[in-house]
């Protein structure tokens, strides 16, 4: 997708050619510095009650005269800032994505100026509005044309429009390639699959890669991970992915991606209601794949490490089965009380892993618990950290990134039901804060560095008529590892 701006001149809007013209009106009263050619529609439309200036309504125009632009939609924002231009904007281009447009021009009215943050954010809201899954769905329709969108702005925001849309633009490609990692079924999108395609990024972008198999992982004393991996016939891949982006004596950033390919829960199986959304089970994963592509396009002065643990969880005669105990790499014993808490057996060993790498940061992001969905919805990740520093830095990065997260407890308390008569720890504690008792448990493998743990089971997918990966969060992460450049 080729995303440009272009620097309106006296004429304005009027002439500016494209195949439609999106116009953002930022607030919900009249705006006084509506260009000409535009605003005798506005008001015509709203005196009319064709467009109410409420939030999300959106109108669209035919062969608009006084417009060399053949199509005009005018949608309303709550207010001038980036989150809101990407919300109205995302309305406009519903009403036109199924027309014939390839050139779609945008504007805002009602704001003195135009940010790097509402271009990254148009950027975002294209991309995530043509994205159509077609890998296993032949039948499906063709992406819409929109591919030549231009944001018209003034000269004095013509460099922080251009290095917005940039930004934008890399994100899109790292959200893309998260979803389309996480959209495939279980039986395309397989251990395999994952460690195929870092492979495919690194060589794209000059990556070290290093795929471990069994033998590796059992020769590093993974029992945890391997103990998920027992009961399936897909054989497990430890993936290590690394950007050297600044100095090599610069300590990396380590992300940790959860990669369960498909998880039936194992011998504590699941309920068959809803059980194939268990494919988003490595939207983790998914997410550490995009991250390296926005990465990739970016080129930041920053060094990161990825880590994948992949594999599936399955019943069978050789799974782990309650009550037994395996042996994690940081030698601690964990008595396994739930088989389908199998994400964070797999993120422990991984989490131990990343010590040799001396990082600077480690986070680790998983669809870990279900008890997340219940504490925060489909809206802000789970973001758990003892440091308030690096909780702080992220919750930035959301910001930043339009991909919210909300810091939830980890007061020591919570660990007490951790305890076991058997091991060193248990893999689950009893149901009340489920999401905090999870990320206490993690945090039992993180003595040696900053560590944070975002939980996205609520965020990384939608379901429905909706179904689907949404690529989050993509842009909370590059977002931070932006912020960590040096």
């Amino acid at each position: 997708m080729d995303f440009k701006s272009v620097t309106l001149g006296q004429a304005g809007l009027a002439n500016l050619s494209a195949d439609a013209l999106l116009v953002v009106v930022a607030g919900t009263t009249m705006p006084q510095d509506v260009d000409a050619a535009v605003a005798g529609v506005l008001k015509d439309a709203v005196k009319n009650g064709d467009l109410e200036l409420k939030v999300g309504r959106a109108l669209y125009v035919h062969r608009p005269a006084e417009l060399k632009a053949q199509r005009l939609v005018l949608a309303v924002a709550a207010d001038d800032s980036a989150k809101s231009f990407k919300s109205a904007a995302t309305a406009g281009i519903a009403a036109v994505k199924g027309l014939g447009v390839a050139h779609l021009a945008v504007a805002q009215v009602g704001t003195a100026r135009l940010t790097e943050a509402h271009a990254e954010a148009l950027a975002m809201a294209v991309a995530e509005s043509v994205y159509v899954y077609r890998h296993t769905k032949p039948s499906a329709p063709a992406a819409p044309r929109l591919a030549k969108p231009t944001l018209a702005c003034g000269k004095a925001d013509a460099t922080a429009v251009t290095v917005g849309l940039r930004r934008g633009a890399a994100l899109a490609s790292g959200v893309e390639v998260a979803r389309e990692c996480a959209n495939r079924p279980g039986n395309h999108a397989t251990p395999t699959f994952l460690a195929e395609q870092a492979k495919t990024l690194a060589k794209q972008h000059g990556f070290k890669v290093q795929v471990l198999d069994h033998a590796a992982v059992k020769k590093l004393g993974m029992g945890s991970f391997m103990a998920v991996a027992q009961g399936s016939e897909e054989p497990l891949k430890f993936i290590v992915l690394q950007y050297q982006g600044a100095a090599k004596t610069e300590a990396p950033v380590v992300l940790v991606g959860k990669g369960i390919t498909f998880d039936t829960g194992g011998i504590s199986i699941k309920p068959a209601p809803e059980m194939d959304e268990m494919k988003f089970d490595m939207s983790g994963a998914a997410s550490v794949l995009g991250t390296f592509k926005a990465l990739g396009e970016l080129k930041p002065r920053v060094n990161v490490v990825g880590l994948i643990p992949a594999c599936e969880n399955m019943p069978s005669g050789t799974a782990i089965k309650p009550g037994d105990v395996v042996k994690s790499m940081s030698g601690q014993t964990i008595e396994i009380l739930n088989t389908d808490a199998e994400g964070r057996l797999i993120l422990c060993d991984a989490l131990t892993y990343a010590e040799r790498f001396k990082p600077a940061a480690v986070i680790d992001i998983a669809t870990l618990t279900g008890a997340c969905v219940i504490a925060l919805g489909h809206h802000h990740s789970g973001l758990f950290t003892p440091d308030d520093e690096l909780a702080e830095e992220l919750l930035q990065a959301a910001k930043r990134g339009l991909d919210p997260a909300w810091r939830m407890p980890l007061d020591e308390e919570y660990g007490e039901g951790l305890k076991s008569n058997f091991a060193d720890m248990g893999n689950v504690a009893g149901r009340a804060g489920g999401s905090i008792t999870a990320a206490m448990f993690l945090k039992k493998f993180t003595a040696r560095y900053r560590w944070a743990h975002l939980d996205i089971a609520g965020t990384a997918w939608k379901s429905g008529a909706q179904k689907g990966a949404t690529g989050r969060p993509v842009a909370l992460l590059t977002h931070y590892l932006l912020s960590q450049a040096r």
